[in-house]
């Protein structure tokens, strides 16, 4: 499987904005948290999982999103050579849902940037959590 976006909608009358991801399954969510970037130049990750599924959706600004799937977790290709990116926006609710098997870098757009995280395991549950330095 690979790294899918779940695309939302929005629609506005005379009371204001709904924004609306009917295509986006909640059942498999454990967990939910949030992370903001003030400083554009930041790139977190890469960061990856062998079973655990992640959901991400930004509430504010705007992400990048770089994905990548791997075959070897000791020493995962690093460079941005075959990563798919998705850009990410508030004002949409879109949904990128990253498989297990796979790696991902942020980078936020925009100054206070906030993109909500979901998981379907709860913390501490897998020891699945693989972390490698960025070499963008």
């Amino acid at each position: 499987m690979e790294a899918q976006l779940i695309k939302g909608g929005r629609h506005i009358d005379q009371r204001g904005q709904l924004l609306f991801n009917n295509g986006f399954d909640l059942a498999p969510v454990r967990r939910i948290y949030t992370i903001e970037h003030n400083n554009t130049a930041l790139i977190r990750g890469w960061m990856g999982h062998e079973v655990e599924n992640r959901w991400f959706t930004v509430v504010n600004g705007a992400f990048r999103v770089n994905v990548k799937s791997v075959t070897n977790w000791v020493s995962p290709e690093l460079s941005d050579d075959g990563s798919v990116v998705f850009e990410l926006k508030a004002g949409s609710l879109d949904a990128l849902h990253i498989p297990p098997g796979h790696i991902f870098c942020l980078q936020a757009l925009e100054p206070g940037s906030t993109i909500v995280v979901m998981a379907d395991h709860p913390v501490g549950t897998t020891n699945d959590e693989h972390r490698y330095p960025v070499q963008l």
